[in-house]
Parts: structure tokens; C-alpha cells; sequence
């Protein structure tokens, strides 16, 4: 098939990878989808915060544009909400390619990833979200196509069986994941560049929330971006769902700008304290405390107690609260700080069980 001919299978290629433009949660209304489009940087002059990494990415595009060539694979991990997918769709602009996207879990055949593969065109990027979800099958073909731009298809079954190899164009692979240490040795070596990307500061926070707020046509005063920003967990994500919440509240019970008052009555309202912490995140703390006398206690029973998902907790609220210094992972199980005991106003009488190793 040529290029430019429409693949039949593209229908069921658009279920599995999207432009930047288009991945958005599918329980957002249309017009969430299309403020979040749009609240999207689109240039690394746009893109605030990560200064090590942009520089590091706009000399690798520099001299691969200088050369005529396709940038090394990157790899990027974090916590969620850290402009992963974002920065993925940025270097492709910069580059002047398309990119593709799709996410490990979606990946469930050998298949799935070789129709995306024969799909790109030269220097296209494929960004792969929740890499390390991949399983074992899928990541066997892209150890190849990473490494020789090159694909093998086993075709029939049995005696009959044949392989196939077909070249591939030269592509980049981004690739995102929240647990990096889950990737395989093979696959994280095949990566040139490898980032871990960092929270943001209060003042990088507050630029994305005056930023946000002039695209979402939102009169917003300085005290009270210092309010979001203060609450937003150094994550861009975070920061850009209380804006839109926030912008709701003064709509309907303000008038219609955000000041340091509004700030603080919404937030109030959606169970969002000083330190950015919300239901889950006192839940998590107060269980351990009320339950287990401060820890330790293991991530399974955690989830069990708290009725929630033993990946969210660890990759979604853990990292943060970990972060703050509100709780400590070690070889044991979890366990609450003193510094928590003070902010929850809570007696603090000391670790009874002893002190413990902590873990990454």
C-alpha cells in the first residue's frame, strides 16, 4: 500500500493512537476537552518549568535538525500530571513531525504495536504513555524496531509458520511512566536519553495558572494565583483542574474573578487544605495513625482499608505525601512522620516499633 492510500484498518488504528491535539480523558464534556486542547503548550518558549530538560531536548533537536536525522528514544518518568504527554507533543512540534500516541495497556498484541510502527513516516515520533505496562509480548518486537528500524511478524501457526521482516522508517520513541524502576533492563538501555522529571516550583505553578487563566478568558488577581499555587502539589495538572474549578465557583457564587477570598472558598468547598492535601490524602494519613498507631503498615492492607487501588495510592498520592515529608516508605510498610502528627494536630509519642530503613 502506498503512503498516501487510506489504510482500511485506520479506523481501529485511531481507537489505539491519537494526536497530541486529541488525548483527553473520555468522561470530559466537549468543552473540557477543548480548554484543555487549548491549555496545552505547544513550544518550549510556552512550556514553563523543567529548564535542564528543555535545554538538554532543544540541543538534541538542534543538531538532529542540523544533521538531517531522527533524535535518540527518551525516556521521561515522574509523577503523574507532570507534562510527560505535553513535553512529548512539544518536541514533536519543534521537530516538525507528526506523533502518534498510545499507552502500554492498549497494546494487548504484538499486532497492535506493528500496525502503529508501519504507520509512521520518517522522523514521526511514537510516544508510548505507561511504558512499563507493556506486556512481555510487545515489548519482545520493539527491542528491533527501536534498535535496527526494523520489524519480524511470525505469519500462520505451527509447521506453516514464517516470519517476515519489514523495514521501518526512522522514528523516535518517547517513552512515559510513573514506575521506571518496573522497565526491564533490555528496554530502558535501548533509551539515549533518560529524565526524570521534576516537581515544579510555587512560582513555575503560578505562571501556568496567569498563563491558563488568560486563555480561559478569566479575570484573575495575583493573590489569588499564589492561593492555587500554594495548593497545587508543584504539579501543572493539579494547578490547571483547581483553576477551572475555581473559575466555576466565582462564575456561580462570586463575580467572576478569582481573588485570594475566592480562592480560598472554593478550595475550602472541594476538601483542599493549605498543603494542597485532599480527602484521600487524610484518609491515608489518619488510617495508619488511628488504625496502626502511625505504621508501619503495608501498601496491600492500606488499599484494602481505604477501598482504593493499590497502583493509585502508590503512584498517584504516595509520591507527594512522601514528598512533604508526611510519610515514609520503608522495608516494613508505610509510616506517618511527626511532621504529619503536627499538621493533623495529632499527639505524636514517637515510633514505638523502632526506626526503619527506608525504601525508594
Amino acid at each position: 500500500m502506498k503512503k498516501n492510500e487510506r489504510d482500511p484498518n485506520e479506523n481501529e488504528l485511531n481507537k489505539k493512537t491519537g494526536r497530541i491535539e486529541s488525548l483527553v480523558a473520555e468522561e470530559e464534556e466537549e468543552s473540557e476537552v477543548e480548554i484543555k486542547t487549548n491549555l496545552r503548550p505547544k513550544t518550549f518558549a510556552q512550556y514553563i518549568g523543567q529548564g535542564v530538560l528543555k535545554e538538554k531536548m532543544r540541543i538534541s533537536i538542534e543538531a538532529a535538525q542540523k544533521r538531517g536525522s531522527t533524535l535518540d528514544h527518551i525516556l521521561l518518568y515522574g509523577s503523574p500530571g507532570l507534562g510527560k504527554t505535553t513535553l512529548a507533543g512539544v518536541i514533536a512540534n519543534e521537530m516538525g513531525v507528526h506523533i502518534k500516541i498510545t499507552s502500554g495497556p492498549v497494546l494487548e498484541r504484538a499486532g497492535d504495536l506493528a500496525a502503529i510502527l508501519t504507520s509512521l513516516e520518517e522522523h514521526d515520533i511514537l510516544f508510548i504513555d505507561e511504558i512499563h505496562r507493556l506486556n512481555n509480548a510487545v515489548e519482545e518486537i520493539l527491542y528491533p524496531a527501536m534498535e535496527d528500524k526494523e520489524l519480524d511478524i511470525i505469519i500462520g501457526k505451527g509447521p506453516s509458520a514464517r516470519s517476515i521482516r519489514i523495514e521501518l522508517p526512522n522514528f523516535t520513541l518517547i517513552g512515559a511512566t510513573t514506575r521506571a524502576g518496573l522497565l526491564s533492563s533490555p528496554l530502558r538501555d535501548r533509551f539515549g536519553v533518560t529524565h526524570r522529571m521534576e516537581y515544579y516550583t510555587t512560582e513555575e505553578i503560578k505562571t501556568i495558572i496567569l498563563n491558563g487563566a488568560g486563555i480561559l478568558g478569566v479575570k484573575i488577581e495575583e493573590e489569588g494565583a499564589d492561593v492555587l499555587a500554594s495548593r497545587s502539589r508543584g504539579t501543572p495538572r493539579i494547578a490547571n483542574k483547581l483553576l477551572k474549578r475555581v473559575r466555576d465557583y466565582a462564575e456561580t457564587r462570586g463575580n467572576g474573578a478569582i481573588d485570594k477570598e475566592t480562592s480560598l472558598q472554593a478550595l475550602a468547598l472541594l476538601g483542599i487544605d493549605d498543603r494542597g492535601l485532599d480527602d484521600l490524602d487524610r484518609d491515608i494519613i489518619t488510617a495508619i495513625i488511628d488504625n496502626y498507631g502511625g505504621g508501619p503498615v503495608g501498601i496491600t492492607t492500606l488499599s484494602l482499608l481505604l477501598g482504593e487501588d493499590r497502583r493509585t495510592l502508590e503512584e498517584v498520592y504516595e509520591p507527594y505525601l512522601v514528598k512533604i515529608g508526611y510519610l515514609k516508605r520503608t522495608q516494613r510498610g508505610r509510616v506517618v512522620t511527626e511532621k504529619a502528627y503536627r499538621h493533623f494536630k495529632r499527639g505524636y509519642y514517637g515510633n514505638l516499633l523502632g526506626d526503619f530503613d527506608e525504601i525508594s
